[in-house]
């Protein structure tokens, strides 16, 4: 998952659009959380607080830093006698830098 973003998207004229902010949101998983979250919060970041992409942007980006600390169980159907084994620290926070990919 590369930071870029699409060229389209980045063109003055491009109106962002809730559409924009989920088609970034469908390929979030434990892995490319973080990668996802900086997309999401560059592409909204001139959008008034009002607005519908922004709104849903900033609940994506809240979910994206918990699903990136805390990532996914994986196992849960124990077998052979071994247990299920989380894929990071559940019980952790984000810790986010509030400088990251703030370009």
């Amino acid at each position: 998952m590369a930071q870029a973003e699409q060229p389209e998207r980045l063109r003055p004229e491009h109106r962002v659009s809730e559409r924009d902010v989920r088609q970034l949101m469908g390929a979030s998983t434990p892995h490319f959380a973080l990668q996802l979250r900086n997309r999401i919060r560059r592409l909204i970041r001139d959008l008034p607080p009002e607005d519908p992409a922004r709104v849903l942007g900033e609940r994506e980006i809240a979910r994206l830093d918990r699903l990136g600390v805390t990532g996914e169980v994986r196992g849960e159907q124990a077998q052979d006698g071994m247990r299920p084994l989380a894929s990071v620290d559940e019980t952790a926070s984000p810790q986010v830098n509030p400088n990251a990919s703030r370009r």
